[in-house]
């Protein structure tokens, strides 16, 4: 298979390479694309970055961007704007011009390596949206390592200001948080529970007051109960009082779950942890593979399918973009991919679809770190839900899918960043040893309204800011670039 580089103004800076040339990255080597060019960048600090999520503020647009915890070799990087070793938090950037990223601030999350410290996790709602909150406020949602989710106000986003803190866990990871009624579905460790994560439901409408709704999990998680425990969450997607669903992703590289539950009776039904209690919102349960988890459940509802448009039923589906997330470095594992469900019969989904990228187009296995999916875009802006997606391939960059027909997803683009300095390795261990190797992880992705989109990397190298050109330009139904 034969790939054309871009520099980052989309010019061809050399003839198209064969897949043998992209076995390894080198510093100073254009970054690998097709139908996607770079419009800007900022290092981060050089920390190794997970969620973004991007918030019309004003008349700013701003980034906050989770981080995972510290390394072996550098546990809290120094923050060049305090001169101090700050572990590892959420960074701030102004991204009104894409092509001139501005830091703004790191707020600094809990001290530790890896999983173990950070803050990974961000969600961001204007007090205008939220029935009790400062209509002239913004507020950000953000886990706070392993121990506690904490809001903050936002409204400067150059000075955070802490607003409270939800703390007593035994982990945290990637919640959801309805702008518009103010509930949020915590990803948290409760200590009596038998499982690492499951939700916590919570009124955070007014967000110096939250109130606690109830706990949930999968029956044989709650507390006193015997046996195997199923698969532990990894995060919920609600579709809010419109659409009354919230979609479960259970696991991440094996034994996933994806999980329909009915929100008004979640919220609304018996509190207690009981396997009854547990089951009562449940709409269904469809189980993975034991190869495969399930890290993003993306439901795209209601959508038309031209292929069926001359049928007289089901001209439109609703459908749960799964993405699974690859653990491993070097293929040590099944391979993680993206599933396309089809739950127009709520009780009875069933896959129709999957993608992946062909590790043989760059030699993906040998070039050092993951290979394999672990995340999608999650905006349901107009301008690309129900007709792109994104999602974040590790080594192998970003890539955009082309959502239209779920039933044959198809690739239309992607974009592999450059490494640099800061780009840390990944090792995995040989007889005597081990070995590392240097390679983009492209980790988290996310779009905003205006159709950029921002992929973070997770060793280190930092935020790019992306847009579409070409025929993929096109199929989004974009104006020409």
């Amino acid at each position: 298979m034969f790939r054309c580089v871009l520099t980052a103004a989309g010019l061809v800076l050399f003839a198209c390479s064969t897949a043998a040339y992209a076995q390894k990255q080198t510093i100073g080597a254009p970054p690998e694309a097709s139908n996607m060019k770079l419009v800007g960048t900022n290092d981060l600090q050089a920390r190794s970055a997970y969620q973004p999520t991007i918030h019309h503020q004003g008349d700013r647009w701003i980034a906050y961007i989770g981080h995972h915890g510290g390394t072996d070799d550098v546990p809290a990087p120094v923050n060049p704007m305090t001169g101090q070793a700050e572990p590892n938090g959420t960074s701030i950037v102004d991204v009104t011009d894409p092509a001139r990223p501005k830091y703004l601030r790191h707020l600094p999350g809990q001290e530790g390596k890896y999983e173990s410290g950070g803050a990974q996790m961000v969600r961001v709602c204007d007090g205008r949206a939220l029935p009790k909150g400062d209509p002239s406020a913004v507020y950000m949602l953000r886990t706070f390592g392993s121990e506690a989710h904490e809001i903050w106000n936002v409204t400067d986003p150059a000075s955070p200001v802490l607003i409270t803190r939800i703390a007593g866990l035994k982990d945290t990871h990637k919640s959801w948080w309805e702008c518009d009624t103010g509930i949020a579905f915590l990803v948290s460790g409760a200590p009596d529970w038998r499982t690492r994560r499951m939700t916590q439901v919570y009124d955070l409408s007014d967000p110096a007051h939250p109130q606690k709704i109830r706990d949930f999990g999968l029956p044989g998680q709650e507390p006193g109960s015997t046996g195997a425990v199923p698969t532990e969450l990894h995060g919920p997607i609600s579709t809010g009082p419109t659409g009354n669903r919230v979609y479960f992703g259970y696991g991440t590289n094996k034994g996933g779950i994806l999980q329909i539950v009915d929100r008004e009776k979640l919220l609304s039904g018996p509190k207690e942890p009981t396997p009854d209690n547990l089951r009562f919102p449940e709409i269904a349960r469809m189980p993975m593979s034991a190869f495969n988890g399930a890290h993003t459940t993306f439901p795209m509802l209601d959508m038309p399918v031209a292929e069926f448009a001359e049928d007289k039923d089901g001209k439109t589906r609703d459908i749960v973009m799964i993405v699974d997330e690859a653990i491993l470095n070097e293929c040590g594992e099944a391979r993680q991919m993206v599933w396309f469900a089809d739950v127009t019969t709520e009780t009875r989904p069933m896959m129709i679809s999957s993608y992946t990228v062909p590790e043989g187009s760059g030699q993906f296995c040998q070039r050092g770190g993951r290979f394999g999916s672990h995340s999608s875009n999650e905006s349901m802006a107009p301008v690309y839900y129900k007709k792109m997606a994104f999602i974040a391939f590790f080594n192998a960059g970003v890539r955009a899918l082309d959502i239209r027909d779920p039933y044959h997803p198809k690739e239309v683009g992607y974009f592999i960043p450059a490494i640099t300095v800061a780009t840390d390795k990944r090792c995995i261990p040989v007889e005597g040893g081990e070995r590392c190797k240097v390679a983009i992880q492209t980790n988290n992705v996310e779009t905003d309204d205006r159709g950029y989109i921002y992929i973070v990397d997770r060793a280190n190298t930092g935020l790019h800011i992306l847009e579409l050109t070409g025929p993929a330009r096109a199929a989004a139904g974009l104006p020409k670039n």
